[in-house]
């Protein structure tokens, strides 16, 4: 078997914490030229701006800039900044609560996308940690949803990011979450729940089926005062939406759900009224490079039961 090539460096270094985008060109074709060629590879791209980029040296190979019209070379590296549509600032600090040679963890605001996915680029937790920390090789340990806020963790070094990983893969990092939900009198907690979600590709809404489980949630109410619970919440496993789809499912969907029980019409990118009242509030793990036993606890707090009047009005 043929092994794979190694990627080379990119010329190019990241821009506010994102990567410049990186193509190969095929191992053979007839294109005269590498314009010729990506003006047909890249249809979605205005050939204005293919051209533009060319004649600015903006698209870059291994020894340099691209000329308008330099020859096609079969498996060669090209580089170039994609102009992305402009983001919405999320207003919310990112608060970093460790950092050693391995291992950042920090506390996300409730509106910050962990990673770059679909239209949250630039705000994003890993691009705005890589260019603040200048830590440009940064990666995530895991996903943590864009609605919810709290602990979230990410590897300094791509050779150790395996071994982090392998941690919430082996269900060796043991979680706590937080959320506020109405208080159920009938509802028997503590409980765990157990279930078979699936969660399809382009489907914003998780649904829960009729099979054997693959998920766990361990839910216990903490307290509750005018009709309100503050529940804990402890995954025994990690699906997508696991937590809010549990909690629906018994009848006590979190405050600020847009999805569960019922998908609501997205709000505007810079609507950050009454956010989803979820914390992942504390991990416990082994490092698994030093073997020290680690605690980490998020220092914020749930509005609709801090201040249930200012989360009701959406201050």
């Amino acid at each position: 078997m043929r092994r794979k090539s190694r990627r080379p460096t990119s010329p190019l270094p990241q821009r506010h914490g994102v990567d410049p985008v990186h193509l190969r060109l095929p191992p053979e074709g007839d294109w005269p030229t590498v314009r010729e060629h990506l003006l047909e590879r890249l249809p979605a791209v205005a050939a204005a701006q293919v051209q533009a980029a060319l004649r600015d040296g903006g698209i870059v190979g291994e020894q340099g800039p691209i000329g308008f019209d330099e020859p096609f070379r079969p498996g060669a590296h090209l580089w170039f900044y994609r102009d992305h549509p402009p983001e919405v600032h999320v207003p919310f600090d990112l608060v970093v609560l460790h950092r050693d040679d391995h291992l950042v963890v920090v506390d996300k605001p409730h509106f910050l996308a962990t990673t770059p996915r679909g239209r949250h680029v630039v705000e994003t937790a890993l691009s705005r940690l890589r260019h603040t920390l200048d830590l440009p090789a940064l990666s995530p340990a895991h996903r943590l949803d864009r609605l919810t806020a709290g602990l979230a963790m990410f590897v300094v070094r791509p050779e150790d990011r395996g071994a982090y990983q392998t941690l919430f893969r082996d269900r060796l990092v043991r979680k706590e979450y937080r959320a506020i939900a109405r208080y159920e009198s009938e509802v028997d907690l503590p409980r765990t729940v157990r279930s078979h979600i699936v969660k399809e590709r382009g489907v914003i809404a998780a649904r829960e089926i009729d099979a054997p489980p693959n998920s766990e949630s361990r839910i216990d109410l903490l307290e509750h005062r005018d009709g309100l619970g503050h529940y804990r919440l402890r995954p025994l496993s990690g699906r997508t939406h696991q937590l809010r789809l549990h909690m629906s499912s018994l009848g006590l969907p979190i405050l600020g759900d847009p999805v569960y029980p019922v998908v609501l019409p997205e709000p505007a990118p810079d609507d950050f009224r009454r956010p989803l009242q979820l914390l992942a509030s504390t991990v416990e793990f082994t490092d698994p490079l030093t073997g020290r036993e680690c605690r980490f606890e998020s220092r914020r707090t749930l509005a609709a039961w801090t201040d249930r009047s200012g989360w009701e009005a959406g201050g």
